[in-house]
């Protein structure tokens, strides 16, 4: 099949019909949606994010679908969308018109549901979302404070359209980029607007996308290659899982658009394997886009000619560094390759190749339909546009959120993650994965941007944000990083493979109090040392943690080796446990010990072992007046 211009705007016209008004969620500043051309129809709209699918949003649907038609309303449709973001309120439903925002619906909960707001417009309000609710009044999902100061383009559909509905994309304006491209523009005309626009890569490393793409464009080659890094491993990490699994079409044509303006017909996604349903949703619309001519031959009637296939990584974090990933696509062990040459020069099968990640890709079509003065209208000068983070550890509302560059840490930790819960205090943040570094509270001002996380000690990275509270150790948090490293090391070179084991044998012997003072200064020499000669960037950044650890929380390894304690109260062989004068003698404690070592008589003050105590805090836990505390 060749599709046309004309085709494309047909679907478009054709969908948006029978699309709602959940697209009010998307007028709010996003996106101009002319309601006359929308239906009317009632919508339920799904989450099916990574956390909600898992919760159940498959079997919600088929519920609600079941519950509408026992109810005969022909008034009501109900589809699956891609992650809304709020993973901690899950399973999240809304109803449109309204945007009624639902948390943490069953499936006992549907027939409620249906029955009250479907059939008689009364809302649900024992599961309203907490943010949805604000002075006796019902605010809308896009009024929600976690929403209200973020901006989506690499999100623009995740949670919107239907993943599996590449007509859906289309009538958003998906796949116009592509045809503009082939049909309005030389490959010149696409590099230069990629350059304009200055949009860095979200992958890490920041290097401007145009400027790889211009290099790639200028090398002969008989043939190239595009890669979408979807090697997702940082510890907490899904932004990349969440476009591919909401609104894989944006990174599909994003490739394709790519792939015309260097010269290669052939693109490659490198997904890990333990992503199956973000791969059996790219399989969908691989094949849809091939059904409607979207890849395959002569697209829009061009000479133009584009493939994509998919290859699938073992969960080799090093796999996810670019010249690894490639080794890896090519059948080899992956494992980074010196850079004599520049990827866009030698790269897959030594032909110029371009590597840019999922977030990366999906910036791409709205650069190309709104201009390069668009994206640097949104951000800082030097980093325009947003940035997606996965907000997760000690925070109130865990989820997925895009900001604009210049956003502060304050501002996404507090505004949009809602705080630090149970009233614990702030201590750090933790950003950029294992390659990152741990961020105090003095710097929460901070915009973020790469320059100004960098001049911190810590990077962008991919969008890994991990929030600390005053419970964690960052000592042991130093540790957790390096044992992640030293488990994914390749082992091709020996400051990577040799030297991060001796950091973690170091921080192992400190938060078992057995450090002494010279191995501060061995930690010290073996991060420099370890920064300056390895290999790949990976080996490179693997001492971050440690680096900003020890510049922010110095007086935290001092107390672990000077003083033999955890002023966390974190490190389990550093701590002792105490029954204080507030002990009323009720015996739970010594009944729930499971070393037995509290003794004690009934109404009188109890007393720990510490000598057999395994320090499992039970206790503690159990004791109900606080009785009990860790030194």
């Amino acid at each position: 099949m060749m599709i046309t211009i004309e085709m494309l705007n047909e679907i478009k016209k054709k969908t948006l019909k029978t699309m709602t008004l959940r697209l009010e969620k998307k007028n709010n500043g996003i996106s101009s949606i002319n309601k006359e051309n929308v239906s009317d129809k009632k919508h339920v709209l799904i989450c099916g994010g990574p956390g909600c699918h898992s919760s159940g949003a498959d079997e919600l649907k088929k519920r609600f679908e079941q519950k509408i038609d026992k109810e005969e309303l022909t008034d009501v449709n109900v589809s699956i969308a891609g992650c809304f973001g709020l993973c901690e309120s899950g399973p999240n439903i809304e109803i449109y018109p309204g945007g009624t925002f639902y948390s943490q619906v069953k499936i006992d909960d549907v027939d409620e549901i249906v029955e009250k707001h479907l059939c008689r417009d009364e809302v649900v309000e024992r599961l309203l979302n907490e943010g949805a609710i604000k002075e006796e009044n019902i605010k809308p999902v896009f009024e929600v404070d976690f929403y209200k100061k973020q901006e989506k383009i690499a999100l623009r559909n995740c949670g919107i359209i239907d993943y599996n509905s590449i007509d859906e994309y289309i009538a958003l304006d998906g796949y116009q980029a592509l045809a503009k491209a082939l049909t309005e523009m030389t490959q010149e005309e696409v590099i230069d607007i990629m350059k304009k626009s200055n949009l860095r890569g979200r992958g890490g490393a920041g290097f401007p996308t145009g400027r790889k793409w211009e290099t790639a464009f200028k090398y002969e080659a008989d043939k190239k290659y595009v890669i979408c890094n979807a090697d997702e491993g940082d510890p907490g990490a899904f932004m990349d899982r969440s476009i591919l699994e909401g609104d894989p079409h944006s990174v599909l044509e994003a490739m394709a658009i790519c792939g015309y303006a260097i010269g290669s017909d052939q693109g490659y996604i490198y997904v890990r394997a333990e992503y199956p349903v973000a791969v059996q949703r790219l399989k969908t619309a691989i094949k849809k886009a091939k059904e409607k001519g979207l890849l395959g031959e002569n697209i829009f009637g061009t000479e133009f000619n584009f493939n994509i296939e998919i290859r699938l990584g073992a969960g080799a974090f090093v796999c996810g560094e670019g010249t690894a990933l490639m080794e890896s696509i090519e059948g080899k062990r992956g494992m980074p390759r010196p850079k004599i040459n520049r990827t866009a020069h030698k790269g897959l099968w030594g032909k110029p190749t371009i590597i840019n990640n999922v977030e990366t890709l999906a910036n791409v079509p709205p650069i190309i339909t709104k201009g390069a003065k668009w994206l640097k209208s949104i951000g800082t000068e030097d980093s325009p546009g947003t940035k997606v983070f996965a907000l997760g550890g000690k925070i109130k509302n865990t989820g997925l959120v895009e900001v604009p560059m210049g956003t502060t840490l304050r501002e996404i930790i507090f505004d949009i993650g809602g705080g630090i819960p149970n009233g614990k205090k702030f201590k750090a943040v933790q950003t950029g994965g294992p390659s990152g570094g741990c961020i105090p509270e003095e710097f929460l001002d901070t915009p973020v941007d790469f320059a100004s996380l960098g001049k911190i000690g810590s990077i962008m990275g991919s969008g890994g944000m991990i929030v600390l509270d005053d419970t964690d150790c960052m000592v042991d948090i130093a540790r957790f990083f390096l044992d992640f490293t030293v488990d994914e090391s390749c082992g091709k070179c020996v400051p990577c493979r040799e030297g991060t084991k001796r950091m973690l044998e170091i921080l192992e012997r400190i938060t078992k109090g057995k450090g002494t003072p010279e191995d501060l200064d061995r930690l010290e020499s073996l991060s420099e040392a370890i920064t300056d000669s390895s290999l790949c960037g990976l080996g490179q950044t693997a001492s971050n943690p440690v680096k900003s650890t020890m510049k922010y929380f110095r007086h935290e390894y001092e107390a672990h080796v000077k003083e033999i304690r955890c002023p966390a109260g974190s490190c389990q062989e550093l701590l002792q446990f105490f029954i204080t004068d507030k002990c009323v003698g009720c015996t739970k404690c010594a009944n729930n010990c499971p070393a037995s070592c509290i003794s004690g008589n009934l109404k009188e003050r109890h007393v720990i072992d510490t000598e057999q105590c395994i320090k499992c805090g039970t206790c503690m836990e159990v004791c109900p007046v606080g009785a009990v505390i860790k030194k």
